[in-house]
Parts: C-alpha cells; structure tokens; sequence
C-alpha cells in the first residue's frame, strides 16, 4: 500500500511515495490525480476505488468542500428527459446506498410537483410523463386542487395542472461530501488541502505530471473537477484545454419564522414558468431562481477572486426583491417573511445547459467531470461513477453523446462568448424547449457561411449548429428592407412556418433546392512527412478505421461507419478518393473535435498519414431535384450525368475547381457541390439566377431532415451513436460484408452480433391515425408499444411530404418477458403485431416498415386511393311539394 507524505522544505513541499518493499526510484507517482475535492471530485475519487483504483490524490486550492457544492438546494429531481434521468438516478441510488450503510447523508423522499400554468406547459409536461413512465419512473399528472391537498401552502388559481413525482427527494450536500471523502480516505485516496496546482505537464500528447505550489507529482491519469475553476485550470495545460463552462450567479433565499412541521416534509416546488423551485428547509421554506436572463458571476473581474464569496455577497441588493414577490405569489405564507436570508450561490453552467465530462479531445488521459448547472448533488453521484467506469474501462460505459466534452470547438471557451450565452442558459433550465424551435438568443452569428448575409435578405430563418449559423427554413413572405424574420413562437403541433417547408418540398420534388450545409465537417487524409517508405500508408489506415471498404476508384465515394471495439458508431461518414494517397471526408457538423481526436489517436505512430481540418474552407451547397442535372449542365458547360457516388471537379460560372459529388444527403436525386469559399457568392448567384428556368428555391435545414426521415436514412446523434451498430440500424450500405474485409476496428462485435443475432432494431413507422392539423405531433423520445407493451423509443420524427404521412424512427427490441430476445424481421413484420405511439398521454395507432421503399409504395397507394375516391349522389324523389 502506498502513502504519500508531505516534507518541509524552505520554499515548498516535496511529495514522495513510500511503499513498502519499493526502492525510492518508485517516488513521486501516482495513478490518478483529481483537481477539485467538491462532490464531484470526490464521487469520481470514491467510485475510482469502488473499480479497486486506490493509488488517488485529490488536490483542493483550499480545503475540502471550500467551493460551490456545499452551497446548493439538495434538491434531487428524476422527472428529467432520459439520459440526464439515468445519471441522477444513479446518484439517488449512491445516496441511497450510504444511508442503508449507516451513513447519515440527510437522504429524505418527499417527492416533488412539477406545476404548469399553460396549455403548452401541459402537453410539455404529459410528453415527458409518457417516455419516463415505461422506463421505470412513477409520475402522474393531477390536478390543481389535488396539487394543493399535497402542498397546503400552495396557491393554485393560475395552475393548470401538475406532476407528481412521489420518488423525488432531497440530501444534505455537505453530509454527502463528507461521507465520500471518510470512504476514500478508507480505501487509500490522499487528500492535500491548501495546494494550488500551477500545469499539467504532457508528453507525446499525454499527461505526464502535475504541477503545484508544493511540488511536482508524475501520474497517468488527471482528472479536473475544479468546478468554477475548471475553465482556467483547463488554460494552464501545457497543451490547453477547451472547457466551456461559465459561472453564473444563482440565488436562493430562505424563509423565517414559518414553524413548518418536520415529521413529514412538504413535496419540493418546481414551478417552471415563474422559473421557481421550492423545497422545505427544517421549519421554513428555501426558494431558488433560474432567472430567464441570469447575471454571468465575476463578469467585470479577470479571474475569480479569491474571496468570491464576499465579492459576491456584496453585489446583490434588491436584486432578489421581485424574485421573492414572485415567491409569495405562489406561496402566501412566506408574507411573514420580510426579510429572508439571502444566498448568491454560483454554479457553472455550459454554452447548452448540459453537463460536461469525459476525455478531452487536446490530451490524452486527461478527464474532466464539472457544468452540473445549478444542482452539482444531483448529478455528481452518477458523474462519478460514469467517469470512473470510462476511466477504468478504458471506454464509455454509457451513451455519452450529449455530455462529451468532445461536442465543443476552441471558440465554446471564449470567455466572452461563455458570459454572454450563460445569460439565457440558466433560464433555459426551466423553459419549454420546443423541439427544432428553441434557438439560442445570445452568442450567435459567430460562425457564418459566406452566403449568410444573403441568405438573410432572401427570408433565412436562422438556427446553430456547432455555432454554426444554418437557414433552418426561409420566410418567403418577407419582404427585402425588413427587419430579418425569425422563428414563431415554438408549438408541439403543426410548427407554424410549415407552409413554408412546404414548398420548398415540391422544389426539390419536382424542380429544384438549393441549401446551404456548409457546417459539415470536412478533413482531409493524406501521406505525412514518413510516407515515402509506407506506400498504402493512407489506405491501410483507412481500411483499419473504416467498417466498409474504401480501396474504391480515383473519383469515386463511399459511405462509412468508424466503429469502437463494441461495434458502435464514432462517425458516420463519405470518404472521396481523391488519388491514390489522398482522401476527403465528410461528417456531421457535430462531429468536428469528436471525430477528428478519433482519427488522431489512431493514426500511425510513424507519422506516415496526416489529417487537415479543412471545413472552414469550403461552402457547401445541396441542389437537389429533377432538374439539377439540367442546371449544372448549364452552369458548367459540362457533362454532369455522373455515376451515383462519384465525383469531378468542374467549372461553376466562373469559379473553378468546384468539387460535385452525386449524393445530396436527402435520398433524392443532385449534387453536393464543395466551393472554394472565395467562389460562394458567385456560385450561389449562378445558381439561383440560371436556376429561375428551372423553379429553383431556396431550402432550409429541416425540411432537409424531414427529407431523410421519410427517406429511412439514420442520422448520426438520433439513430447512430457510440451504443448502436451498423446491424441494428440496418445500415448494410455502410459496412462491407465481413467475410470480404480484413481487420477493421469493431469487426470482432459485429461478426459475435451477427452470429448471435440482434436484439434491437431500427423500424420505420407511418402514423395512421392522426390529424396532423390539430393533433399534438411527434418530435422524438416517444415511447412505442407493441401488442400493449413497451418495446423503444421515437429517435427522430417529422412530417413526410411524399407519403403524406407523420413518419418515426426508432429502435424497438423484445418484451421482457420473452425467453428469445432476438428480434428478426418477421418479428417486426408480424400481421399480428400492432404498435401505437404515446404522444402526450395519446395513443395512435403505428404502422412499421423495415423497408424505405416499400414504406413509400404502400404511402403512395394509400395517397392515391383516397383523392380518386368519389362520392355516390343519390338521388332522391321529392315527396313532397311546397
């Protein structure tokens, strides 16, 4: 066992290790060192050793518990979309774990009403009931009056209605944290106060050591939990960090002299539309904001002081006075509370109000687990252990996509830009986030396609993407001179700009579509300084990372998978052959750091292949249609019946160079064109001038994905992630038939699933029961139901223009009573299987389909069967006379 001490120098400490049986060669190591000894520091410290990792130091700039987690509500609240649910659970069940060993952590249910005030806020509220239900949480929605018998101290004239969570609950973080850091310390992990680290060293790319102001410390793995702090430390990395997350101040106030009875707690309050939250405190009551437009902490300051909590104490007055009426509004009783004790309690919050952890895409082995955004008890149990398992096992445990630290680029980390999109994040907490509706206010035309300016003349309806400004639809009724358009306010139903998808439909139906998706990721492959002597160094590479073979033609495009070692995506991808030696690839705008660290870290050693971000090079336009090819035949002076996944370079107006490629990531027929930014304006300006001829319109983003929905065509983030394979999503195109390929990564799994067979899969469905003009639509995260039992979940939906139909995706697998868990396609096919979706509380009936183009046949007949339909008239006899 291993002990680290501390000696007196005059100027620092020198830390050495001591083990018994060990020469001192073997001094001044550890395995893992953990900056931040908060609760999520201390989780991920806990659950290392819970793995059997004990060789741990947890460092602290001042003493444990010093920083912001001692500071929150202890509220802990499931009723959550799913995968931020799975982490709190996890939490709930640590806590829960540590109370039934005798550990006091303040562990209480008191269960939870979620109130709504409005329509929205109702069917906001029944979609989540209707996906956490099936899953495993109990939740129901009641009335107002009911609402009021639960919480007495309640006004309830404004409430529509509310969630009760019985299973909600509330802990002591300080208890909490205390407990953690008595268990560590049990199990081996060394604890230093006081100790500020100063670098984190690197080599090869790697960590190598820590850096302190009481020595120097060599370890494998470096983990930064430094909540508030996290973003800074991230800078001071030899080679620095990118840690988007930001500080915003947060207050609570707690009442006095209510002399409420402690035997049996009142249920925790959220009332998301005064941005509310309310919990019993002892004998009084605590009450939180999450202020539409919060107040970014230390905005006027360089650094964080190092009495921020004075700081900050002092720059409050009367700001939470109308926070507090709003307070006895909701809960008269407090009126006897005039002055209530004030807490301006600041937690970090991220560019999009979720969590980061993970492995940093700059540096190996370097971990970071902070952003819990408000609530760090609620996440840091489930946190912890994620972090831990990925760490241990050397790869996610769990569907990390949406808090990979991966999902930010360098231009998340600006402070600036981090203090202004803080602003509206901690509000968006509590908002109704209408899904393909919700774009951000603050922080926004930071990355612009050269045609965005026009595009905005033109009606552009914009939203982001990697910051990455996208005409989501175009506002045809706007008029040139015009305040620029913008989105309607959002709707669970028929989105109100759909007139508009609409049309821009029929024009890549029948004629033609221009849109702009120039944030795709684009990287170039090609031979590095050590290729002279490695002559397929490129290909050999590539056929290692790819699922499908990419030995194709000079010219010639194929669409790929890269898998992980389970199988799993970690790209979805088109790859150019552009030469021998030299690739092009494209990915989905997501994917710009996650996928381009993939490719690093499996590059050869050699340096015999090189990568080269190019996206901000090029302006990609999508002409889709008909008549695309008639217009590029003008516009070229060329030959343009190309094969289906080639390409050439050609001559567009007079832009040179123009790489077209026959696929348009819709399922219809066009060109993907690749041009040289420089050209963007004048290739754009051929396009729709020539392109009036052939009824040419503009088109935005998501009549893009409703295209590819109704198409059957999986998308990376909704139906390909790092937890689905190639099989599952039936993406057969993508991979090359195993026994025809050598070694690729992720073979092994594919060729074990592929011979025990799948117990999940992707299933296309038309909706055959609803009214798409008044019904409540589906926008994805449904639940689905075969034969009257729970069987997955929507991962994308939209509006299917050629089939007339609302169309879902998801992935459905076998009962849990089944003995057989494979699920085949007659499974799915069954005559005698019939699927409904739950769509806010709402049954309609589902059809499957497993097939896109049978799918569109039986659609297209439907369609066609009921505009011939032609009523009888019967003639009647008049009987009588007047």
């Amino acid at each position: 066992m291993n002990y680290l001490t501390k000696f007196s120098h005059p100027k620092r400490f020198r830390w050495k290790w001591y083990s018994t049986g060990h020469t001192e060669n073997s001094t001044q190591t550890a395995r893992v060192v953990i900056a931040g000894a908060g609760l999520v520091g201390n989780s991920v410290a806990y659950h290392l050793t819970e793995n059997g990792w004990n060789n741990v130091v947890v460092l602290d700039q001042h003493k444990i518990g010093s920083g912001t987690s001692d500071f929150g509500s202890g509220t802990i609240g499931l009723f959550k979309p799913t995968p931020e649910r799975n982490i709190i659970m996890e939490s709930v069940k640590l806590y829960e774990r540590l109370q039934h060993a005798g550990h006091n952590v303040g562990l209480q249910k008191c269960g939870s009403l979620n109130l709504a005030q409005t329509h929205d806020r109702v069917i906001a509220f029944k979609r989540r009931i209707a996906y956490n239900v099936p899953t495993g949480l109990f939740c129901e929605f009641i009335g107002a009056e009911t609402a009021k018998q639960l919480h007495p101290l309640l006004n309830v004239d404004d409430i529509q209605g509310a969630v009760h969570v019985p299973d909600d609950c509330i802990a002591d973080p300080a208890l909490v944290l205390n407990v953690l850091v008595s268990l560590s310390k049990q199990k081996g992990v060394k604890y230093f106060e006081g100790c500020e680290v100063k670098w984190i060293n690197t080599i090869g790319g790697r960590v190598d050591s820590v850096e302190t102001d009481i020595g120097t410390i060599k370890c494998e793995y470096f983990i930064n939990c430094s909540g508030m702090w996290a973003r800074e430390l991230g800078l001071r990395s030899r080679k620095p960090v990118c840690i988007p997350a930001y500080p915003a101040q947060h207050f609570y106030a707690l009442s006095t002299n209510l002399n409420l009875a402690t035997d049996s707690l009142l249920p925790c309050i959220r009332d998301y539309d005064s941005n509310m939250y309310a919990r019993q405190y002892g004998g009084e009551m605590l009450v939180g904001w999450f202020e539409k437009e919060a107040i970014p902490a230390f905005e006027n300051k360089k650094d964080i002081p190092k009495g921020w909590k004075a700081y900050l104490s002092q720059n409050m007055p009367n700001h939470c006075t109308p926070l507090w009426e709003k307070a006895i509004d909701r809960m008269p009783a407090l009126k006897t509370t005039t002055n209530p004790k004030i807490t301006n309690s600041p937690d970090n919050f991220t560019p999009d109000g979720r969590l980061i952890f993970g492995e940093t895409a700059e540096v190996k082995n370097y971990y970071v687990a902070c952003g819990l955004n408000g609530n760090p008890l609620q996440g840091s149990g489930g946190v912890g252990k994620a972090l831990a398992e990925w760490i241990v096992a050397g790869t996610p445990t769990i569907e990390m996509l949406p808090f990979n630290i991966q999902r930010f680029l360098d231009l998340h980390n600006n402070r600036q830009y981090l203090q202004n999109r803080i602003r509206e994040v901690v509000g968006r907490q509590y908002a109704i986030l209408y899904p393909n509706q919700s774009e951000y206010k603050f922080s926004r035309k930071l990355r612009c396609s050269p045609l965005y300016s026009v595009l905005e003349t033109r009606g552009a309806v914009f939203g982001t993407k990697m910051a990455y400004e996208r005409a989501l639809y175009f506002d045809t009724d706007y008029k040139r001179g015009n305040p620029p358009p913008t989105m309607p306010p959002g709707s669970f139903y028929k989105p109100k700009f759909f007139i508009f998808m609409e049309k821009e439909y029929f024009a890549c139906a029948q004629h033609v579509g221009i849109i702009d998706i120039s944030s795709f990721s684009k990287i170039e492959i090609q031979p590095g300084i050590q290729s002279s002597s490695h002559r397929n160094s490129v290909l050999d590479y590539l056929q290692k990372m790819c699922a499908n073979d990419v030995n194709i033609q000079i010219g010639h495009i194929v669409h790929s998978g890269m898998l992980n070692e389970r199988g799993g995506y970690e790209n979805d991808c088109m790859l150019i052959r552009q030469s021998d030696d030299q690739y092009f690839m494209i990915s989905p705008s997501s994917q710009q750091t996650k996928i381009y660290e993939w490719m690093s870290r499996n590059l050869p050693r050699d340096d015999s292949v090189k990568l080269n971000d190019v996206t901000s090079m090029y302006t990609v336009l999508n002409v889709v249609g008909p008549k695309s090819t008639q217009l590029m035949s003008e516009l070229s002076n060329s030959n343009v019946k190309l094969q289906p996944f080639t390409y050439r370079k050609l001559n567009v107006g007079f832009a040179s160079d123009v790489m077209i490629m026959t696929f348009t990531h819709t399922g219809m027929p066009g060109y993907c064109l690749y041009v040289p930014s420089e050209y963007a304006l004048h290739v754009y300006d051929r396009l729709m001038a020539v392109g009036r001829d052939y009824g040419a319109r503009d088109v935005g983003t998501l009549t893009q994905r409703f295209l590819r929905i109704d198409k059957f065509i999986p998308f990376w983030g909704d139906e390909l992630t790092s937890m689905t394979t190639p099989f599952e999503a039936g993406v057969f195109y993508s991979i090359s038939q195993l026994k025809k390929k050598e070694d690729f990564i992720g073979r092994s799994a594919l060729e074990k699933q592929k011979q025990d067979g799948l117990t999940k899969r992707l299933v296309l469905f038309h909706l055959e029961d609803i009214d798409v003009d008044k019904d409540v639509w589906p926008w994805g995260g449904e639940p689905i139901y075969r034969n009257g039992e729970y069987c997955g979940t929507v991962t994308s939906a939209g509006y299917g223009f050629a089939s007339e139909k609302l169309v879902c995706l998801g992935y459905i697998s076998r009962s849990q009573r089944d003995v057989s868990k494979i699920i085949t396609t007659e499974f799915i096919m069954d005559k005698n299987a019939v699927y409904h979706i739950d769509i806010a509380g709402r049954l309609f009936r589902l059809k499957q389909h497993v097939h896109p183009k049978a799918a569109m046949a039986q659609a297209t007949a439907e369609r066609d069967e009921r505009k011939s339909y032609r009523p009888t008239v019967l003639k009647i006899k008049k009987q009588f006379q007047a």
